[in-house]
């Protein structure tokens, strides 16, 4: 019998389990932009899941602090300025295009060209090379 209660409060326990269940704000615009802003931002304990997915205590708090400063008029750059310097660009999924991350913008980029010049090498320098079955000049 004991089991059953456990099991039935478990059962019960779902909804106090799941991360915000209730809308943050009664404003469709305001909500959508809050659910767009928490998908952005990373959370910093897990690093793999955004604060909207995660349910640990440091997602729940910065979650809190979005839904404080939307509510106080912040716009969407105000608050990611606010993350950033909190938290750093780690904080973001996207870095910003500024100095410090243009290596992280233009990396691929040159690493593709790089890549792509070390090829046409090889393969130039391997045509110009003889064929095995070609007599040697003597």
């Amino acid at each position: 019998m004991r089991r059953v209660w456990v099991l039935l409060l478990l059962i019960l326990a779902q909804p106090a389990i799941a991360i915000d269940t209730g809308r943050a704000f009664e404003d469709p615009e305001l909500q959508e932009r809050y659910e767009d802003i928490i998908a952005q931002v990373r959370c910093l304990k897990c690093q793999n899941q955004s604060i909207k997915d995660s349910n640990v205590f440091l997602a729940a708090d910065l979650r809190r602090e979005i839904r404080r400063l939307l509510s106080e008029g912040k716009t969407d750059d105000e608050v990611f300025d606010f993350l950033v310097e909190r938290y750093g660009e780690f904080a973001l999924y996207s870095p910003r295009k500024s100095g410090k991350t243009l290596i992280l913008w233009f990396a691929p980029l040159l690493l593709l060209a790089g890549g792509a010049l070390i090829g046409f090498r090889v393969i130039r320098r391997r045509m110009a090379m003889p064929l095995e079955d070609e007599p040697l000049a003597e």
